[in-house]
């Protein structure tokens, strides 16, 4: 049964944080062909600041990746490669992990198969409250034991959980160090990554230095290569048009921007890798009494759309619908929604289903007129109160009566968590890279006891859920994309466009893996 997750978690996973650490997916490579400079200063602009850079935090978790390593680390392609583990192989309920020799902590000490259980169970303990781990680790309980003997680390799942190594397996190793003093891990970094954090100032900047002598890195990536920075500096730059100023003008390497701000940056001799992702994923209340637990209802509302429009305004121009719950590149993904979401006549559907038109035009049932309340916030995403305006104008074309309402995002998460007073709300993604990270979201209990804030039934759903869970990796992925075409079928959800985004590099090249997460050991500075 999945964890219960405090709303701070929520937001966090629906606004993509989760995908930052999700290792899955496909990524990219920028490239430039200036001479490399050595020891040289990367200077990095991040769009918020991080109050702690405890790994299992909140905040932390974004930037584990510059001082602390995984057992495994994803490829930008997707696949899993080396990372402390030398090898390593599971099943559905089991995980094991031998480690490569001479891995240090950055306070020198050797890191051993018992320092890593520890780190896991310590991370996966509930008591502890780990936000940040929670959105890494599986969601059914593990153990973890080690030989240090043979160098190995094993994991045992309480339930089948098929995806043990990318998950247990990309969690940031914390060294004893940290374990034995958890509060420093706010400012100080105390792990066996290529970077250690040295400069720390309350909302920014934050300075890494490197390593030497550091060899472990993603498939043997070490520290002693050509061009890689000698210290990362991370700049606190909120807003996107100011972080692509920067960019062209030199005063930072690398930034991640999103919006029209790309069309700025085109043509300037830029190295970019492109960062998919879905906009405006949109769920409809199935609770008893809510006038869309009526399936019939729920697929003559979503066959009234204009999803092309949608997109459109999703993206502030040309879009494309989106094909699955996921971004491109998550594992899994697959080109679902067309062939699966309902496209029938609207007013007929509605018609056979009881409902008629008043002499004023409004859609009632019964003697009841259909009244929707469609809420969203910008918050999420500048462009969801436009997308939201035109499902409100066609549902209305239809005979609804569409309360429309933009909140903040408190207000949206209280709707969603607490008072389930909504109809329909237009939200953030949540970011997973795993299809299994969509269960908590469209099965189980509803809040407090769960995370399934829009009181999703189908059975279909859940049958081959179950089924999926019993298989390991990609193995499974016909069924988990059977089960998320059940979802499209009833209307469950719906995506609303591709959305594109791009980490752009000043004199830098380098790597990303899905989300647009930095590969550390991948940058080098060029002339």
């Amino acid at each position: 049964m999945p964890r219960r997750t405090p709303p701070v978690v929520l937001m966090a996973a629906l606004t993509a944080s989760a995908v930052a650490l999700s290792g899955c997916g496909e990524g990219a490579a920028s490239s430039t062909t200036t001479p490399l400079v050595d020891h040289g200063t990367v200077r990095i602009a991040e769009s918020s600041e991080t109050p702690s850079f405890d790994p299992y935090s909140t905040f932390g978790a974004s930037q584990a990746h510059y001082a602390y390593d995984s057992l495994v680390h994803p490829a930008p392609d997707g696949t899993l490669v080396s990372g402390l583990a030398a090898s390593w192989q599971a099943t559905a309920t089991t995980a094991a992990f031998t480690l490569r020799p001479d891995i240090t902590c950055s306070d020198g000490t050797p890191l051993t198969a018992s320092a890593v259980a520890r780190a896991l169970t310590y991370a996966g303990d509930p008591a502890n409250q780990l936000a940040g781990a929670r959105t890494v680790l599986p969601s059914v309980p593990f153990t973890a034991s080690a030989d240090d003997a043979d160098a190995t680390v094993s994991v045992t799942a309480a339930a089948p959980f098929p995806f043990l190594t990318r998950t247990v397996g990309l969690l940031p190793i914390v060294c004893p160090a940290g374990l034995d003093r958890p509060r420093s891990l706010d400012r100080a970094t105390h792990g066996t990554g290529p970077y250690v954090l040295t400069r720390y100032t309350p909302g920014g900047p934050y300075e890494f230095t490197v390593r030497d002598g550091y060899s472990w890195g993603p498939a043997g990536a070490t520290t002693a290569e050509p061009g890689l920075p000698a210290r990362i500096v991370l700049s606190v730059v909120p807003q996107a048009s100011t972080a692509a100023n920067l960019l062209l003008t030199g005063g930072v390497e690398i930034a991640h921007v999103s919006g029209p701000d790309r069309a700025r940056l085109t043509g300037h001799g830029l190295a970019v890798t492109d960062v998919p992702t879905v906009v405006g994923l949109t769920f409809f209340n199935q609770r008893p009494g809510r006038p869309l637990a009526d399936p019939v209802l729920r697929r003559a509302m979503v066959s009234a759309l204009d999803r092309r429009g949608l997109a459109n305004v999703a993206v502030g121009g040309s879009g494309r619908p989106a094909a699955d719950f996921g971004a491109e590149g998550s594992l899994c993904h697959a080109d679902l929604a067309d062939a699966h979401l309902p496209t029938q006549d609207a007013a007929r559907a509605l018609r056979a289903g009881g409902w008629t038109r008043s002499a004023d035009g409004r859609l009632t049932k019964d003697g009841r007129p259909l009244r929707l309340r469609l809420i969203t916030s910008p918050d999420l995403g500048p462009t969801l109160p436009s997308v939201a305006e035109l499902m409100a104008r066609d549902w209305t074309a239809l005979g609804a009566d569409v309360e429309l309402v933009t909140e903040s995002l408190p207000a949206l998460v209280n709707a969603m968590y607490r008072s389930a007073d909504f109809d329909v709300v237009v939200g953030s993604t949540p970011g997973f890279a795993l299809p299994v990270g969509f269960v908590p979201f469209f099965s189980g209990p509803a809040p407090a006891r769960g995370l399934n804030f829009a009181a999703v039934s189908n059975p279909e759903y859940d049958a081959l859920v179950a089924r999926a869970l019993r298989t390991t990796d990609t193995a499974g992925c016909d069924i988990w994309n059977r089960a998320a075409a059940a979802l499209f079928r009833s209307a469950a959800a719906l995506p609303i466009a591709e959305g594109r985004s791009g980490v752009y590099g000043h004199r830098t090249t380098f790597a990303t893996t899905f989300g647009g997460r930095l590969v550390p050991t991948s940058i080098r500075l060029h002339r």
